[in-house]
């Protein structure tokens, strides 16, 4: 059995854009309907989200008759949470709250063996296709996608070492804790936010890595793309849902 290849990370490699959606219902029905949909990838989320080990099995093995790219975001930049998802067979991680050159280099390590990095090894694990892929272990790395995520002041300071870390495959601006962080609670769309936002694809791009947000705003996601992403979420499974259903009783009781 081959090593299973990553679409994602090659493509945005290649500049091709991938526009994805993010799932917070934990729900791994959720999962399997939106993966039909037509997005190139979906974020499994579980830093906000009430999405744990087990669901997140679930909801990879429910996108699996499906084209779209599975990425995962950990509640933490952690190595045992890391290994975790690695071994569920999880190739594209995304990490939340990294600050600095050190983070985003500890984020790397914690996705490659030694004597590169510090995964720890088991041999019969779903990431290895319980060690059916035989040269699973020399060849993981190339297919495994490191994304981290900037959305702090300190994080805003240190973007150019950041996105100069070795291993480090795309950064991901995250729009609201980077409009709380420069004085904007709550208010993404500010003109400030945007072009504090903007500036930053545009160094994530001089340095070489591919850039990400998310945004339900579809002006201001086309205007993103315009402005260099590459990985653009364009909405999630619960605003859909929410805004949706409350579209839908008002169209009803507003008429009744």
């Amino acid at each position: 059995m081959d090593l299973p290849h990553n679409p994602f990370k090659h493509a945005i490699a290649a500049g091709r854009q991938q526009i994805g959606l993010w799932c917070s219902l934990a729900s791994h029905v959720s999962v399997e309907i939106v993966a039909g949909s037509g997005y190139d990838w979906l974020l499994l989320d579980t830093e906000h989200s009430p999405n744990e080990i087990p669901q997140v099995l679930s909801q990879l093995q429910a996108m699996m008759e499906h084209k779209v790219h599975p990425i995962v975001r950990p509640a933490w930049n952690d190595m045992v949470l890391i290994k975790r998802f690695l071994d569920m067979g999880v190739q594209t991680l995304l990490l939340p709250v990294v600050n600095t050159a050190q983070e985003a280099a500890a984020a790397v390590a914690s996705t490659r063996y030694p004597p590169r990095g510090v995964r720890g090894f088991s041999g019969s694990s779903r990431s290895s296709r319980f060690g059916r892929v035989k040269d699973y272990h020399t060849r993981c790395e190339d297919e495994i996608c490191v994304l981290v995520q900037v959305e702090t002041q300190k994080g805003l300071d240190n973007l150019d070492a950041i996105v100069a870390t070795e291993g480090v495959d795309g950064v991901f601006i995250g729009p609201g804790d980077l409009s709380a962080a420069i004085g904007y609670l709550g208010d993404q769309n500010n003109p400030a936010v945007v072009d504090t936002i903007i500036d930053m694809i545009g160094r994530i791009r001089a340095g070489g890595k591919a850039a990400g947000i998310l945004t339900p705003d579809e002006n201001l996601a086309r205007r993103y793309i315009e402005a260099g992403t590459t990985f653009t979420a364009v909405g999630s499974d619960l605003g859909l849902l929410a805004r949706q259903s409350e579209a839908l009783a008002r169209r009803f009781k507003n008429g009744a």
